[in-house]
């Protein structure tokens, strides 16, 4: 049973390291549209940003929120390791990442948002050093 929590588990990782790299991505070409004042190209990422967000993002975080703590019950073990601290306090703050894509989603949407095209392409690359830590921490268990 416990490789296959842990594969899906891997599979919803995936997924939702997939969606908080393309999301941030939309944000940039929003950002772009409304510097133009591209109403219809503003609209269509509108719908894509909600349609990611809600559709596989969300779902994807909590399907790895609720496999972790699966994987963490059969394994409690491992609540004793220093790796498994450090990498439940990057998810911790990965979930805090995907909350501020919701406020910027949100901020795009309304028309309120002051960041521009070359912030979200910075934003844009934060998941990859969260990724690149959770998954060393994961494999190479280095304390």
């Amino acid at each position: 049973m416990y490789l296959w929590i842990k594969a899906l588990h891997l599979v919803s990782v995936v997924t939702w390291f997939a969606a908080m790299f393309y999301l941030p991505r939309l944000f940039v070409y929003h950002a772009m549209a409304r510097d133009n004042d591209d109403r219809e190209a503003i609209d269509y990422f509108q719908i894509m940003e909600r349609k990611l967000y809600r559709g596989i993002m969300v779902p994807s975080m909590l399907a790895v929120i609720g496999l972790g703590i699966w994987l963490m019950y059969l394994i409690p073990g491992y609540m004793s390791q220093g790796w498994l601290h450090a990498k439940l306090a990057l998810v911790v703050l990965l979930v805090g990442y995907h909350h501020m894509c919701l406020a910027h989603m949100k901020k795009l949407a309304a028309g309120t948002n002051a960041k521009n095209h070359v912030y979200f392409r910075w934003f844009n690359e934060v998941p990859v050093i969260f990724l690149l830590a959770i998954v060393i921490l994961a494999v190479v268990k280095p304390f």
